[in-house]
């Protein structure tokens, strides 16, 4: 049996059409913006989930360090563990990526197994199995005291069943709204915590598919796992997590639970407008500072990443304007020469940040903060 799906309320239904048309909006903007200008948001917020998720699992690396992982680089400063699991899981999220517009799909046990062994296959073992069900008892031990056992999955023998049940759901054509139907798909999975190890993981990538399946928006912009990460947020997600109870309940009322998304879902979509208004007010001043000071108009593109992300690397500007090497080191030897960037670095590790001529009015729009609406307030 798995959790029944709660009804609504009639705040529930304003706040999911709030959510609505912010993304029709935000899908708008998207399609109206140069490619050129959403790949480096879309490579951004594609980290930050990375980050984020992983950061809840306590593998924490920086978003600008996981995009640099992302591009290829080697030489960025982590450990070899949170460098295999930013790209274990940036691995799996790419395929998720892949999906949402695949025709011809379906949910189904192996799939699932799959993703897992592409989030854990470097941990396999005979008594931690990647890309299969757990072969005995799981426990999510408390964060205080280790030795108390805060929630406790359902026996191993019962999970194929669930996740049968699971696997149904999800194919089902029924008429949930997308961003509850994710929620739910999220609770389900990491409640009956299929696996030894990489639930929560699983659980978060599991909802950003379902969420991007809809159709609306791809998986980077629709992604709540950046907005999961912060700090407060966790503790929230972790409050409303453990209160389904101490075991395996799912004959109950989890409307928090989906409410508790709802924000999640309705504050993300804001964050990333937001973003995107940014990085064009942004644009607007590296421009205007270009023709001033007679650059050439693709620097602007190093200058914007180094705005925002706070570095660039010069394999990433090589690519995003389709140079060869040698043109993209001279690009970046003149705004060094200018003051423009500051190289950090030698060789294969070199990165640019703004030097003391870098302008003002650009790190400023970068910086401002913005502020976030709780919808049910």
């Amino acid at each position: 049996m798995l959790f029944p799906t709660p009804r609504l309320t009639a705040n529930d239904e304003r706040v999911l059409a709030e959510i609505d048309a912010a993304r029709e909006d935000l899908r708008l903007a998207v399609r109206s913006t140069p490619a050129k200008w959403t790949d480096g948001l879309r490579r951004f917020l594609a980290a930050d989930a990375v980050a984020a998720s992983n950061s809840i699992e306590g593998f924490r690396v920086s978003t600008v360090d996981v995009a640099d992982l992302m591009d290829g680089e080697r030489d960025v400063d982590v450990t070899e563990e949170n460098r295999d699991e930013t790209l274990a899981y940036q691995r799996m999220m790419t395929y998720i990526q892949s999906l949402h517009e695949a025709p011809d799909f379906a949910y189904s046990k192996g799939f699932l197994n799959a993703l897992h062994w592409m989030l854990q296959g470097h941990h396999h073992t005979r008594r931690r199995p990647a890309g299969q069900w757990r072969p005995g008892p799981v426990y999510v031990t408390d964060a205080r005291d280790p030795s108390i056992a805060s929630y406790t999955a359902p026996a191993a023998e019962e999970v194929p069943g669930l996740m049968t049940e699971l696997v149904d759901r999800l194919n089902e054509d029924d008429a949930t709204h997308p961003v509850v139907r994710a929620a739910m798909a999220h609770l389900h999975l990491v409640s009956i915590h299929p696996w030894a190890d990489g639930n929560g993981r699983m659980s978060r990538s599991l909802q950003t598919l379902v969420t991007a399946r809809s159709g609306v928006l791809s998986p980077e912009f629709s992604s709540i796992e950046a907005w999961l990460g912060r700090p407060g947020n966790t503790w929230e997600y972790y409050r409303v997590l453990t209160a389904r109870g101490a075991t395996y309940l799912p004959d109950q009322d989890v409307g928090e639970w989906v409410r508790f998304n709802l924000v999640a879902s309705h504050q993300q979509t804001q964050s990333v407008q937001r973003r995107l208004e940014r990085s064009a007010r942004v644009l607007v001043e590296l421009d205007r500072f270009a023709g001033q000071s007679g650059l050439d108009q693709r620097m602007v593109t190093a200058l914007h990443d180094v705005a925002l992300s706070g570095r660039v690397r010069r394999a990433r500007y090589e690519h995003a304007e389709n140079l060869s090497r040698q043109q993209a080191q001279r690009d970046l030897r003149d705004l060094v020469a200018l003051r423009i960037l500051e190289s950090v670095g030698r060789t294969r590790s070199r990165y640019y940040t703004p030097g003391e001529s870098f302008p003002a009015e650009a790190l400023d729009a970068a910086r401002t903060p913005f502020a976030l609406t709780d919808p049910y307030a």
